[in-house]
């Protein structure tokens, strides 16, 4: 996503409803990133960040020990990770990752989403070429020496180091993820978010009526209880 559009996002993600809508989502990257990696976070890097983000977002610590422990039960078990593709008004892409343990009900409740509000589902991998698989940190900038980061970083898979609103973004093949969360927390950084993010390759600008629409449908996808995380080609 574009950097203006993260601007609006990080200012929404403030005013969310955190027990209704942020917490159960932080919950199940929990679980997902204990089922697939083990329940030890000092061996599982994803897993490790996954806490990260929780506690940053005040998920409480017995929610945290649950979502862990429930990796290991029958409920974890039934859940499984699968990707859907859709086209928006105004030439937006959308790539959803979810968590469910049903996809018949979520892809149905995508597809009526995206009918209902000017857009339409596509085939599995017709939209994956439009964008590129990175692996992202970010971090708080205030106080860093960037260029110093920036050269420790190289050397842990770095490949671009953005900084907007106070916000750095370590960028990096999303094969070395693991490499590049493991420099930053040797140089003591405590990430604000981390993970594998789908960047556009072709992002498309569009103008604020434009936007508002497409919003709209961005908002009733990330409202759905089993999608974990949007990626648009929105610049």
């Amino acid at each position: 996503m574009g950097r203006a559009f993260e601007c609006r996002r990080r200012a929404k993600e403030a005013r969310w409803d955190k027990m209704s809508k942020v917490f159960p989502k932080l919950s199940k990257s929990i679980t997902l990133a204990a089922k697939n990696g083990g329940p030890d976070p000092d061996l599982n890097p994803a897993l490790r960040l996954a806490i990260a983000t929780a506690k940053s977002e005040n998920l409480p610590k017995d929610k945290i020990d649950a979502a862990i422990k429930r990796a290991s039960g029958a409920d974890a078990a039934n859940i499984v990770e699968v990707n859907y593709e859709g086209k928006g008004p105004h030439g937006s892409l959308f790539y959803i990752e979810c968590a469910t343990d049903n996809s018949n009900r979520t892809v149905g409740n995508l597809k009526t989403i995206f009918n209902k509000n000017g857009g339409q589902m596509v085939n599995s991998g017709q939209l994956d070429f439009m964008f590129t698989r990175k692996a992202v940190v970010e971090f708080d900038a205030a106080g860093l020496e960037l260029e110093e980061v920036e050269l420790e970083l190289i050397d842990h898979g770095l490949e671009e180091l953005e900084v907007e609103d106070g916000i750095a973004r370590a960028i990096a093949d999303y094969a070395e993820f693991a490499n590049l969360t493991a420099g930053v927390e040797k140089l003591g950084i405590s990430p604000k978010k981390a993970g594998l993010e789908r960047i556009p390759t072709q992002p498309v600008e569009l103008t604020d009526e434009q936007m508002e629409e497409v919003e709209s449908l961005l908002e009733k996808i990330e409202d759905d209880d089993d999608v974990q995380v949007v990626f648009t080609n929105i610049g």
